[in-house]
């Protein structure tokens, strides 16, 4: 019988090692298969020898243990991957993924010091996420040209230094760097990208079980980042104007939203503006409108410039441009219509025939909670504002009126705010 099953198992673990599982289930396997040969020979020897009976009962404990170790193994290891897919795939959002990866990372290692992943776009590694063990996650260091993770992500195989201190790949490195690290690319489809390293203070390298486990969770964190920049690829085009690659209405819309909660959670102001060019029209009729999205480009991606990076441009339609400024009072947004109407008569465009395209701009300001405490009636009352602006008073911003209600159209203007000279 013994022999019988001795045959059988030789023939699944050759029949596994021409399979078309994947590399770590035939590992996993086969490591089974390998204990459960172990016993059979054993217990086929202690059968034979006839003086030595007593060794069977003691082959099958051990054989048991052995067994019953590995499925512990399993199982430990089976419900670390759920957890790490499980946090992986809970969001779309690069940080949110790659501050879980390091987190989960960080979990799997005794002594683990630190974690830092990279991303690796057209042959460049960026910061992604770190984590230290004292709960920093600032980057120690930029990976260096010739250093490790550059290695790993132009070769795209994981490497293991047992011992930073005495490795080449570590020559040029700050002498307080010490212990052991791994290194391990981070593929999706053959294509590295991004690179995961881990390290901890002792010396020595790691063990056959962690190395698995940071294998299948690189795997996991490669799909997830994947899926993560698709996302964020294709809410760039859902959220930004075609024409000239400003956020959109859309765009505008949420950021709006987000705007008014955070200004009743701070009980602090925030300005609206509302923009539209003057001598437009004249430009498409003139030149085209070809010419004229050339012209919009160039201009509103000229207007963005130079901004708070707290504030938030946006094309709103046609060419009227919204201008959000977070923590801003009327006086603060006044100083800043101020710099616009300034900003503007700077302008100009080049147009094919080598004339000169100048334009100017007309605007209306609202301030929340002053002029109007959800998004509808803010954005109502600056468009009222700048309606009364285009109206009676070109090239000037006026401010909205207080509490505006149903977009009024009366023809007498209120508060026109002029241009400095």
């Amino acid at each position: 019988m013994s022999a019988s099953a001795h045959t059988i198992l030789n023939e699944a673990r050759r029949s596994l090692e021409e399979s078309g599982i994947s590399e770590n289930e035939r590992r996993e396997l086969i490591s089974l298969l390998d204990i459960l040969l172990a016993s059979v020979k054993q217990a086929t020897e202690s059968d034979d020898d006839s003086g030595t009976d007593e060794r069977a009962p003691a082959a099958s404990t051990d054989f048991n243990l052995a067994l019953l170790s590995r499925l512990k193994q399993q199982s430990a290891e089976l419900e670390t991957l759920r957890s790490l897919s499980a946090n992986l795939t809970s969001s779309l959002d690069m940080a949110t993924v790659l501050e879980a990866l390091a987190r989960e990372s960080m979990r799997l290692l005794d002594n683990a010091l630190a974690v830092h992943i990279f991303l690796y776009r057209n042959g460049s590694l960026e910061f992604g996420a770190g984590l230290q063990a004292d709960g920093n996650t600032e980057l120690i260091a930029m990976p260096r040209k010739d250093g490790l993770t550059y290695t790993v992500a132009r070769e795209g195989k994981a490497i293991v230094v047992k011992n930073m201190r005495a490795d080449p790949l570590f020559q040029t490195a700050p002498r307080e760097w010490e212990g052991s690290i791994i290194s391990i690319p981070l593929k999706t489809n053959g294509q590295v990208v991004g690179v995961m390293n881990l390290s901890r203070i002792t010396t020595g390298g790691f063990t056959e079980s962690e190395k698995r486990l940071l294998d299948l969770l690189a795997d996991q964190a490669a799909v997830a980042i994947s899926n993560a920049a698709l996302h964020q690829i294709v809410s760039h085009k859902a959220y930004s104007d075609t024409v000239t690659g400003l956020p959109n209405r859309r765009a505008l819309d949420e950021r709006l939203n987000l705007e008014i909660i955070n200004a009743r959670r701070t009980e602090k102001p925030f300005g609206l503006v509302m923009m539209d060019l003057d001598g437009f029209k004249q430009v498409n009729d003139t030149h085209g409108h070809i010419i004229g999205d050339q012209v919009l480009r160039v201009f509103f991606n000229y207007m963005g410039q130079g901004l708070r990076s707290s504030d938030f441009l946006a094309r709103y339609g046609g060419d009227e441009l919204t201008l959000i400024m977070s923590n801003t009072n009327l006086p603060s947004a006044l100083l800043v219509t101020d710099k616009i109407t300034e900003k503007v008569k700077r302008f100009f465009f080049t147009a094919p025939d080598g004339s000169q395209i100048r334009l100017g701009i007309s605007g209306g300001v609202a301030i929340h909670p002053v002029h109007g405490r959800s998004a509808p009636d803010l954005l109502r009352a600056a468009d009222e504002a700048l309606y009364r602006a285009k109206r009676h008073q070109r090239g000037a911003f006026m401010v909205a009126r207080a509490g505006t209600g149903p977009l009024a159209l009366e023809d007498s203007p209120t508060m026109p705010i002029q241009p400095k000279s």
